[in-house]
């Protein structure tokens, strides 16, 4: 029997510097593991990918996956400036938008991280709170970081019956882990909220008509031990097959 080819799903990354200042692609290996541990392909979207390269590239692309980082420009949303925003990145704001856009255009599978999500909302039209704790009024506590274990679990998840979140991790509550400060305020065009935290906060949500574009608040990658996160990554590499077979 002839094995089925694997997917080829891409994974934006950051951008750094090392110790002698030259610039480095940045992307934590939670990520290549978690796609490579349900038999996908990863391959890294460095930021400053040129244009002719990228439309070179996407078309051989099964699905993206849009990872975590620092902070979206605040003036991409009419956001609310605040001394807690760091991390910005105009390249990273500019390629990462494109990408959304092309890939719900192309109906090619995406699953959202924590920064990937809060990028979802915006380019689609929504707006984000720019630090969580100043801007809504009775929030729990999100930021744990960098000071706590990143799978510390710390508060749950309500999803929505029916949803594909529902579906794929099988119950109505979950437990996750919570590494952001920012978050997602008036949601953008097209988009469900199916995934809530105790304060109502939302922190899931899905591509109305999209066949698979998900977005999570939490870091699924870094709970590789639990069962719901495993059946995440599962069902978007099973998505990217599909598309990879299509």
């Amino acid at each position: 029997m002839t094995a089925s080819p694997q997917s080829l799903i891409g994974i934006t990354s950051g951008l750094t510097t090392n110790k002698s200042g030259s610039p480095v692609s940045q992307l934590g290996q939670a990520y290549t593991a978690a796609i490579e541990k349900e038999g996908g392909i990863a391959l890294i979207i460095p930021v400053g990918i040129d244009e002719s390269s990228l439309a070179e590239l996407l078309p051989r692309l099964d699905g993206i996956l849009f990872s975590g980082g620092g902070d979206i420009d605040p003036a991409l949303f009419d956001g609310n400036p605040h001394p807690r925003v760091y991390g910005i990145s105009a390249k990273r704001d500019a390629l990462e938008i494109e990408l959304i856009k092309k890939a719900l255009s192309a109906d090619k599978p995406l699953l959202a991280i924590c920064r990937g999500i809060q990028v979802l909302n915006v380019a689609m039209g929504g707006t984000l709170f720019t630090h969580i704790q100043d801007q809504r009024d009775q929030s729990l506590k999100h930021d744990w970081f960098p000071d706590f274990p990143r799978d510390k679990l710390a508060h749950t998840i309500r999803l929505t019956p029916r949803s594909k979140l529902h579906q794929i991790y099988g119950t109505d509550e979950i437990r996750v882990n919570s590494l952001h400060h920012q978050g997602l305020a008036e949601i953008g065009l097209g988009l469900r909220a199916t995934g809530f935290a105790p304060d109502d906060l939302v922190e899931g949500v899905e591509v109305e008509g999209a066949s698979f574009a998900i977005g999570v608040q939490w870091h699924p990658e870094c709970l590789p031990n639990d069962p719901g996160s495993q059946a995440l990554f599962r069902a978007f590499v099973k998505a990217c097959g599909v598309a990879h077979s299509s």
